[in-house]
């Protein structure tokens, strides 16, 4: 029982919830992280409360997907190990976790927003989608994993009613486009050097050096967007609800260090890290799980944790 539990867990891929936390993406930035209405829970605890079920959605939607994808799973050199395509876990019990997991994400979104509701049924529509045919298509693989990602941001946004910056929304695709073609770029270089053929079919349609171009164009998107969002953004205004009555260190400084728009001190942090990133695609074939990356490679481990501290310093300091 216990075997069985923990190859549950791990078809779950609770490393994979790492995803979820573009949930938190537009409270951070909107500077309302520690506001609270009055006789409303703090936005933070709300946008956790998402977070909370959104992991319990993507862990079924992986069970969903290994089910529909056992026959293909077992011709992968790597994907063959899973629990389920092994036939370690019957398919029996994964299909009702699954169900198990997706009732339970509808009863706990009954107390949110209706537009959250509906995001997570486009969540839901959208991985299925997936699952069964756009996977298969070149360009649309991509667009869908980028799609996901959005649609995480905005069920953060929308939970708490928050305005999302434009140039910010263009940041999100644009790194979500970037690991998503990442990861389809190491997916064929490790399946190359296997020599085993693509169980993908939308894997033959990508070139290599179509994969270098794709990857060249996000790569820039990513960084460019996010130095516009940066330089366009005024920080100070969400976080000044709550501090209003107490000094703060912006203004402590000269006027020549004064600036709204510190946010772009932490643009060498995101560059740094798209180098690091195209670095480990290209250098170590190590695109193909970015949460395994971010968890794992210490240069970008590092690098992250340092931009979320200048972001919560910049902004809420």
């Amino acid at each position: 029982m216990d075997n069985l539990l923990f190859l549950l867990i791990k078809s779950a891929r609770p490393k994979q919830w790492l995803k979820n936390m573009a949930i938190y993406a537009a409270l951070l930035f909107s500077g309302f992280f520690f506001y609270q209405e009055s006789g409303q829970l703090p936005y933070f605890v709300i946008v956790t409360f998402a977070f909370f079920i959104f992991c319990i959605m993507t862990s079924s939607i992986y069970l969903v997907n290994d089910i529909i994808d056992i026959e293909s799973d077992r011709k992968h050199p790597f994907k063959k190990n899973r629990p389920i395509a092994s036939g370690k876990l019957p398919v029996p019990i994964a299909v009702f976790s699954a169900i198990t997991g997706l009732t339970i994400v509808f009863f706990l979104s009954l107390s949110l927003p209706t537009f959250f509701k509906i995001l997570i049924m486009a969540y839901l529509g959208l991985q299925i989608l997936y699952s069964t045919k756009l996977k298969q298509y070149a360009i649309f693989d991509i667009i869908s994993i980028a799609s996901g990602f959005l649609i995480r941001v905005y069920a953060g946004a929308v939970v708490v009613n928050l305005h999302m910056n434009v140039w910010f929304l263009l940041t999100v695709i644009s790194v979500s486009l970037f690991m998503a073609v990442g990861k389809r770029q190491s997916e064929r270089t490790l399946l190359s050097q296997s020599h085993v053929e693509f169980a993908r079919v939308s894997l033959k349609k990508y070139s290599q050096r179509l994969l270098d171009q794709y990857t060249a164009m996000f790569a820039t998107s990513t960084w460019l967007t996010y130095a516009i969002f940066t330089f366009q953004s005024y920080t100070g205004q969400g976080a000044n609800l709550l501090y209003e009555k107490l000094p703060t260190l912006y203004f402590v400084l000269p006027k020549t260090l004064q600036s709204q728009k510190l946010l772009m001190l932490t643009l060498p942090f995101v560059i740094f890290g798209v180098m690091r990133y195209l670095q480990l695609i290209y250098e170590e074939n190590k695109g193909e799980s970015p949460e395994d990356i971010l968890l794992k490679d210490k240069p970008l481990l590092t690098t992250v944790f340092l931009w979320f501290l200048v972001v919560v310093f910049v902004i809420y300091a």
